[in-house]
């Protein structure tokens, strides 16, 4: 059994506003996803593998502001490194994604 986090364990992750510049789907995936490249503000931007693909189509994702985890560990989905976990919440008909209710600039710390 895991320890319980403590609250050093959540500062140590930090939660982003982001804004998609491309999507695409991600064909190595186990189960249907997409590949999201996320602007947070820094020089290149950020990649996720997201299971959103009963609620949102490509062309209706970039530009789209979204929240994010940072501070985990990269992963590999289907051969794509995704370097942060985009926020969602879990519905009948799929993944609702979170995001501020007006646009804010790339990287802003969600509070």
């Amino acid at each position: 059994m895991s320890e319980t986090p403590t609250f050093e364990d959540f500062e140590a992750l930090g939660l982003r506003a982001g804004t998609i510049v491309r999507a695409e789907p991600n064909d190595g995936a186990r189960d249907h996803a997409y590949r999201l490249w996320i602007d947070l503000g820094g020089e290149e931007p950020v990649q996720s593998s997201v299971k959103i693909t009963d609620r949102y189509a490509t062309d209706s994702l970039v530009g789209r502001q979204v929240v994010v985890v940072t501070g985990l560990p990269p992963l590999r989905v289907g051969g794509f490194r995704s370097d942060v976990l985009v926020l969602g919440a879990l519905t009948d008909d799929g993944v609702v994604l979170l995001r501020p209710d007006e646009p804010v600039p790339p990287g802003s710390v969600v509070a």
